[in-house]
This record gives structure tokens, C-alpha cells and sequence, in this order.
């Protein structure tokens, strides 16, 4: 839902049964725009969010990250001038005050803005390959915690071949 106002997309009180809203971890657009192989899983999710198939959900936190992370591997400004104009218009901005970003990932503080965004954006899946991830034990708040790959075959409504569990 749009702002009139501000243009802003606000985050919805109520998420549709079996609508995919996913906060994809900085790690991923990076992966996508660093990769080499057209037919990586990473590129493939940033094609089919900006088909439609998912919400991508992002913070003004995850914002900074991105500009860091894209400035510090040297990511051409035209490409991320692009992706993060197609995240401000196709993504759904989500509004975490401080006091709301959790203390649970504490050797990578920033990775709590993540789940903040998740868990007040309502999300469905929070994608990311960041091993500080992992004391979680695959969830969050009950928002299921994957990779790039296993969370594409959920975007294909199909499941992994078993060699990939």
C-alpha cells in the first residue's frame, strides 16, 4: 500500500494467506550483481521479485547497509542506482524504530535491523547465506530462514531435489 502523500510503501497490518514476503539479507542483491553465472539462483530471485512473484520487505537500516556493501565492492553506481530504485518503488518499506530491532545476533549487531524488518514487515522468509544466521536454527519469530536457492523453489511452488536438503 502507497503513501499518497510520500510515494512510500507502508508496511501492511496483515499478510495474505500464502503471499511471499521475503526480506532478503544485503548478501543477496550483492551475490546477484557480483555473480558471473546468468543462471545463478540470486540473479533469478531479483528477476522474479521484479516479475512480481514476491514482496521484498527493507528497512531504512538495510538501506545504509546496501549503500555500503555495493560502494565497498566497488558495484558500478548505475547498477545499484537501479537496483535500489527498483526497491524503493517495487519493495515495501518497513518502519523499525530502534527500540523494536531485537538484540539476537550478537556478533553481527547490523543482522538484527533484518530481523526487525521481517518480524514488524510481517515476512514470510527471511533469505540470506550470513552464517551469523545459523543460532537461530533456521527461524526467526517463526519467519522460516533460508538461502537464495532453497527460497527460489519456494517461489516455484516446488520443492528441492532431496540431494539439495
Amino acid at each position: 500500500m502507497t503513501d499518497p502523500e510520500t510515494g512510500a510503501f507502508a508496511a501492511r497490518g496483515n499478510r495474505e494467506q500464502g503471499e511471499l514476503r521475503a526480506v532478503l539479507d544485503t548478501n543477496v542483491p550483492l551475490a546477484a550483481h557480483l555473480s558471473r553465472n546468468p543462471h545463478s539462483p540470486t540473479i533469478e530471485l531479483l528477476a522474479r521479485w521484479r516479475g512480481g512473484q514476491f514482496v521484498q520487505l527493507y528497512s531504512d537500516d538495510m538501506l545504509v547497509e546496501l549503500v555500503e556493501k555495493f560502494q565497498a565492492r566497488k558495484i558500478a553506481a548505475d547498477v545499484f542506482d537501479r537496483y535500489l530504485a527498483d526497491l524503493i518503488t517495487l519493495g515495501e518499506f518497513v518502519i523499525a524504530a530502534p527500540e523494536q530491532v531485537p538484540d539476537v545476533i550478537a556478533v553481527d549487531p547490523d543482522d538484527n535491523a533484518i530481523l526487525a524488518c521481517a518480524f514488524i514487515g510481517r515476512a514470510s522468509h527471511i533469505v540470506t547465506y550470513d552464517p551469523h544466521f545459523d543460532v537461530l536454527g533456521g527461524a526467526y519469530q517463526g519467519i522460516p530462514i533460508l538461502d537464495g536457492l532453497h527460497f527460489l523453489y519456494i517461489v516455484h511452488r516446488n520443492r528441492p531435489p532431496e540431494a539439495i536438503v
